[in-house]
């Protein structure tokens, strides 16, 4: 009986210990599973680079890279005063009855050495139309510099200076890295002050403050001042990821709203200047304009996102590959065009002459097409420009049709259309008439004289076209329709409502 209650106790602890190890094992699960959130959490912070104790080992690493940059030029005494010094020697000139004498007005810039051997990158509003160019380096030795290219497009300019000795120099960093809250460091000339250290975040990225076509500017709020112009903005890292360029301020000083060039679209500019004395950019051949949600929706586009193009040049790159009028571009070479601004800059960062994959969205469907880009130039620019017919207005056109859908009266393009309305004389489609001032037309601000090219991306050559490209867009449920207009020359894409009889 003893060994009977032995055998029953034996069991109880044989069943017993299967469920004791079920419960170690969840509680180990756990544990391993609070470990390993934790282990992601600390890779997730360390990613994050916190602020770090100092930045002074970065500012004694950057520093000496960093030069300060004064220039001089002639200035005419009609110009006007800029400070009370220049002011007072004026009026003391104008009472002895002498005639104020052009003189020397200085500037004050930074710049930063990206080469040994003496090659320093700075803005072109800083060395613009200066006769004389003097690099201050951090350790007060002055050099004469001569301007290797400059572009005004990105406010970029290349200086070099002759040394015997080699020039600390920094490299350049990955500004497509840079996230929103990033810290970084300003390293500049302030007020004429000398090296001076600031640092701040990442406020904002691809800011277009209308400085140039290509703008895609860093927003930071390290304090940035006048005469910070040119210098560098480093990352963590000590490389450079922006150039100082401009501040928003309605005083002249920091309020911490300042914008700089992003490293990408710097560093390739300067390497074109430093190899050819000018920046050498890829040209499309085309013009282009904002896709609007309206237009979309009148383009059967599934997002208003990418360029429209309004125009194409002649045997322009675009051209040859066969993109037309109409066509929405949505990716270049592989990268998404999120927006008519982006394309510019693509464009431009690309290498003339290199065969390129463009995406683009036509009556519907989604097509890829090869372009050969160009070299960007003045005759490039100006090839889409289209000249005026000379000779006086003539009569005026006859009464035209009424499309009241549009709210538009039209007619034939004829001579007496030309010459009432000075139309190009290449000019092909319609011309609108009359305008009712509460019809779809005039929301869109269209104006007697404009031309209707295209409707819905069909050429039309009478009154009637249009009528019947309105009509059937209509009776297929679309609410809008998208017109080509031609104004003077200009060509333009625009989703006009559909309104009622």
């Amino acid at each position: 009986m003893h060994r009977n209650r032995n055998r029953s106790r034996a069991r109880a602890i044989a069943m017993a210990q299967p469920v004791m190890g079920a419960k170690q094992l969840r509680v180990l699960g756990l544990a391993l599973l609070v470990a390993l959130l934790a282990m992601l959490a600390g890779l997730k912070l360390a990613d994050a680079r916190s602020a770090p104790e100092s930045f002074a080992d970065l500012a004694e690493k950057s520093l000496p890279a960093v030069v300060n940059i004064s220039t001089t030029q002639m200035v005419s005494p009609d110009s006007q005063v800029q400070d009370l010094d220049d002011m007072f020697r004026e009026f003391l000139d104008r009472q002895d009855g002498e005639r104020p004498k052009p003189r020397k007005a200085t500037s004050l810039g930074s710049g930063f050495i990206i080469d040994a051997t003496g090659y320093i990158v700075t803005n072109n509003h800083v060395i613009e139309d200066a006769e004389e160019i003097t690099v201050i380096t951090h350790d007060n030795e002055e050099l004469k510099a001569k301007l290797v290219g400059r572009d005004e497009k990105t406010d970029l300019a290349l200086l070099k200076v002759e040394t015997k000795e080699p020039l600390p120099a920094v490299k350049w960093g990955d500004s497509d890295e840079l996230r929103i809250g990033d810290w970084v460091l300003a390293i500049g000339n302030p007020f004429g002050l000398g090296g001076t250290v600031t640092a701040g975040i990442v406020s904002a990225r691809q800011r277009d403050i209308n400085a140039g076509p290509y703008d895609d500017f860093i927003q930071t709020d390290a304090s940035i001042n006048r005469g910070n112009s040119g210098g560098p903005m480093f990352n963590m890292d000590g490389e450079v990821v922006g150039i100082n360029s401009a501040i928003y301020s309605p005083s002249g000083g920091s309020v911490g709203i300042g914008f700089s060039i992003p490293s990408n679209l710097a560093k390739g500019v300067i390497a074109q200047i430093k190899e050819f004395g000018h920046p050498r950019r890829g040209w499309l051949g085309v013009r282009i304009q904002t896709v609007s949600p309206e237009l979309a929706e009148g383009l059967r586009l599934p997002q208003a996102k990418g360029a429209l193009v309004s125009s194409v040049s002649t045997g322009g790159p675009a051209d040859k590959a066969g993109i037309r009028q109409g066509d929405v571009i949505l990716e270049f070479n592989g990268r998404e065009v999120a927006d008519m601004k982006a394309l510019p800059r693509l464009v431009a960062d690309s290498q003339f002459g290199k065969s390129v994959p463009v995406s683009i969205w036509r009556k519907g469907a989604k097509t890829t097409v090869t372009v050969e880009l160009g070299e960007l130039d003045e005759k490039a620019e100006a090839a889409l420009q289209t000249t005026q017919p000379e000779g006086e207005p003539e009569q005026a056109p006859e009464k035209g049709d009424k499309i009241e859908l549009l709210g538009v009266e039209v007619g034939k393009i004829d001579d007496n259309a030309r010459g009432k309305f000075e139309l190009p004389q290449d000019a092909e489609g319609v011309v609108i008439l009359t305008v009712d001032d509460n019809g779809p037309a005039a929301e869109k601000d269209l104006r007697p004289g404009d031309v209707i090219a295209e409707v819905d991306q069909k050429a039309v050559a009478s009154p009637a076209d249009v009528r019947d490209r309105v009509k059937s867009a209509q009776e297929n449920g679309y609410r809008l329709v998208t017109l080509l207009i031609n104004r003077q020359g200009d060509f333009q894409w625009v989703a006009v409502k559909i309104g009622k009889k």
